[in-house]
């Protein structure tokens, strides 16, 4: 299967009908671009009564199976990383050698990338070519701009793809944030501009679809953060994803508010600060001791943030919830604030976890909970998805990142806001955008790979 020079297609491997494993084809004139290599984890089998998870065997690592594309990697012409989260960029130490493509990606990503491949043996096998926003590289005969849009981590970027078939607008994860406190902001003309140029087909995030409303800005949870954790009398630890640099700089200045020093337990949490000071992006007015001093201080001067908000074993607030973390250990009396919301799939594990935490006389406070906002999702609800279809005018909508559920509900969005077409599917259906638009289901076999010791295994 090979596209020709007037065809211009769109092929997702992973990511597409689920959320996680993204992998995105696109083709033209006998040559492929892919964008995004990401990782998911099983989902939660049976639960211990310590809240341990048991995957019932499966992989803890899995990504979506490249074969179609690693038998025709004389034809791809390279790959793009959109941004630094795990379900966008965590597949490449595994699927790499498959591949053996350039990579382009932004600074903030690309230190990212260069830890992972490095845990390989890989860093000095992979070209990785950094591109600043708002430039375009020619990949192929793909010419790809990144352009500024916000999301709950540094340096996420949109894609404006073109080729003498047709363009194509490649969201990424995003959000519309007027005050995303790290990284770069978003401005409306960006995407008015695409609009004057045309654009054939808007290849979108569905995570949030059905969640009405604005997205929070991460500018509005310090009020919250501060409430919650002035208001505790002993330790806190706070819960977050890992990648979420503004959250952690929010949570700095609350530190230096209350009193109370900071420390960071997770391995992914301090590869992330490191990688973030390494990319310009860390206020060196933010100071971090050594988590190993955090048992030595008065309960009410400390602040841990922990990784762990989804219940995963082996993680740093479950280790301290079953009295197995080597920094400290949680005291009746001591707070746990989860900073995030339940990924689908994960309510279970962290229910047991929460249950743990308050079997130990902890108090927990969750987002639902909380009185004032203390999470931000990082995904556009339906008044940011209107807009971007107000401001991008595409000739066809096609959701991608969500299950079927949010993939319908965003086709809905695009047609009521004005848009001709819009085109729902699932991992190995071939979009075709140029020259008539189309879908061809099923055409690639799919499925997943799992890594463990010995290498990669498919997963059933």
């Amino acid at each position: 299967m090979i596209p020709e020079q007037p065809d211009l297609w769109f092929l997702p491997l992973g990511g597409t009908g689920e959320i996680g494993m993204n992998l995105n084809l696109y083709g033209h004139d006998g040559a492929w671009l892919m964008v995004d290599c990401g990782v998911t984890f099983p989902k939660p089998g049976r639960i211990a009564a310590d809240g341990t998870v048991h995957h019932r065997g499966e992989p803890p690592v899995q990504m979506a199976d490249p074969a179609f594309i690693a038998d025709r990697r004389d034809r791809l012409a390279g790959l793009v990383i959109t941004h630094a989260h795990e379900d966008h960029v965590g597949a490449v130490p595994y699927l790499w050698p498959l591949l053996q493509c350039p990579i382009y990606t932004s600074r903030f990503t690309a230190e990212i990338l260069r830890r992972k491949l490095a845990e390989f043996d890989l860093l000095h096998r992979v070209p990785i070519i950094e591109v600043e926003t708002g430039q375009s590289k020619q990949i192929g005969p793909f010419s790809v701009q990144w352009l500024a849009l916000t999301h709950s981590i540094p340096d996420p970027n949109a894609l404006m793809i073109r080729t003498a078939a047709g363009n194509i607008f490649h969201s990424g994860d995003w959000k519309l944030d007027e005050q995303p406190l790290v990284g770069h902001g978003y401005s409306p003309k960006t995407f008015t501009d695409l609009a004057e140029e045309g654009v054939n087909a808007m290849v979108c995030d569905s995570t949030n679809a059905t969640v009405s409303g604005h997205s929070v800005s991460e500018a509005t949870l310090h009020a919250g953060l501060l409430q919650a954790i002035r208001s505790a009398e002993g330790r806190v630890v706070v819960t977050c994803f890992g990648s979420n640099i503004a959250r952690l700089h929010t949570l700095a200045s609350i530190a230096r508010e209350t009193g109370r020093y900071m420390g960071l337990l997770g391995r992914s949490l301090i590869n992330m600060s490191g990688a973030a000071r390494a990319a310009g992006l860390w206020d060196s007015a933010d100071q971090l001791i050594n988590p190993g001093h955090l048992g030595y201080l008065p309960r009410d001067e400390v602040l841990a943030v922990a990784t762990g908000s989804q219940g995963e074993p082996r993680t740093a607030l479950r280790r301290l919830a079953t009295g197995t973390h080597p920094d400290f250990e949680l005291e009746a009396g001591d707070t746990v604030i989860f900073s995030a919301r339940a990924i689908p799939g994960n309510e279970e594990s962290i229910k047991a976890l929460v249950n743990r935490l308050k079997e130990l006389g902890v108090r927990v406070i969750t987002a639902e909970d909380a009185d004032l906002p203390i999470h931000a999702s990082g995904h556009p609800a339906q008044e940011e998805l209107e807009l971007m279809y107000k401001w991008v005018k595409p000739a066809i909508a096609i959701p991608v990142h969500g299950e079927a559920e949010h993939m319908e509900t965003h086709a809905d969005i695009a047609k009521a806001t004005g848009v001709p077409r819009a085109m729902v599917g699932r991992n190995g259906d071939l979009f075709m955008i140029r020259p008539v638009p189309g879908i061809r289901r099923q055409v690639v076999e799919t499925g997943r790979l799992g890594w463990q010791k010995e290498g990669l295994v498919r997963v059933e």
